[in-house]
Formats: structure tokens, C-alpha cells, sequence
């Protein structure tokens, strides 16, 4: 699916890493940065989570949740977050449902592996509509938060 700026975000409901359902309508009414990512305890990975745990009081200041979903298991996530001591919620997309939805799934993706999101961050507004869209297909990219922190300005 071919998402654009101005489009509805696709709605889900993953389970985070205490095994709760988080829904994106959880958020109505606030700004939530999207964060897709190939893979837990890999290196940019954890440079990219690493980055906005280090900022998260920008996000925070501007009313914005950081949701970050991984096809990975909960579980993995689980310790990925005590490991790097996040301060956001991380959602397995385990069935790989909402990267598809979003238009950030790499089929084949490296060593063999099938079905790992593509690096990705998408932007919803308050009222629920994308208001930044970055898809990466080279894995060894991350997004450009000062683009992302600039729009989220601009809407906040």
C-alpha cells in the first residue's frame, strides 16, 4: 500500500512488551511518531532507539508518543528494551500485518531472511492523519529526526 502525506494513518493493535494491546486510537488526540525497525540488538537499531530515548523529553515537550515496532517477538523486545533502558513503547508486529499496511516490508531482507520491516517513520497528527513519511530501503540508514522534529513543530 502506497501511503501519502494527508492519508488516514492505517489503524492497528500490537502487543507491546508487558503483552498488552496497544492501539493506534489509544493516541487520538496526540502526536505519535511510528518507527519501524529491522531488527533488535542490531547496531543501527540500537543507534537510532538509542537516539530518541536520549531525546525523548523533545517528543514529550511537543505532546508526541514514539511507538517503535519491529517484526521481532515480544519477548526480544522485551529485553531489548531492559538491555538499552528505553522510555518508549516498542510493538511486535510479529505477523507482520501492519509493516505490510504501511508500505515497509522488505520481502527479502538480508542472510535469507524474509519479511523484516523496512527502517521507516511515519508521523500522525492529532487527528490522526501522516503528516511525515520516511521509508528507507538501505538498512544502514536512519530517519532524519530533524526533519521529523522540525514538522512535529510545525503541527504541535
Amino acid at each position: 500500500m502506497d501511503l501519502s502525506i494527508g492519508d488516514k494513518a492505517p489503524s492497528f493493535t500490537l502487543r507491546d512488551t508487558e503483552k498488552k494491546e496497544v492501539s493506534l486510537s489509544d493516541f487520538e488526540g496526540k502526536n505519535v511518531l511510528i518507527l519501524f525497525f529491522p531488527l533488535a540488538f542490531t547496531g543501527v537499531c540500537t543507534t537510532e532507539l538509542c537516539s530518541i530515548r536520549d531525546h525523548m523529553k523533545d517528543y514529550e515537550d511537543l505532546d508526541a508518543e514514539v511507538l517503535a515496532i519491529s517484526v521481532d517477538s515480544l519477548f526480544s523486545l522485551e529485553q531489548f528494551k531492559k538491555a538499552q533502558d528505553y522510555n518508549f513503547t516498542l510493538l511486535s508486529d510479529f505477523n507482520k500485518e501492519v509493516s505490510r499496511a504501511y508500505g515497509c516490508l522488505y520481502e527479502d531482507f538480508v542472510l535469507g531472511m524474509k519479511g523484516v520491516s523496512k527502517r521507516s517513520a511515519f508521523l500522525v497528527d492529532k487527528k490522526g492523519v501522516l503528516q511525515y513519511i520516511e521509508v528507507l530501503d538501505d538498512a544502514s540508514n536512519i530517519p532524519d529526526f530533524d526533519a521529523i522534529m522540525a514538522r512535529l513543530k510545525a503541527i504541535a
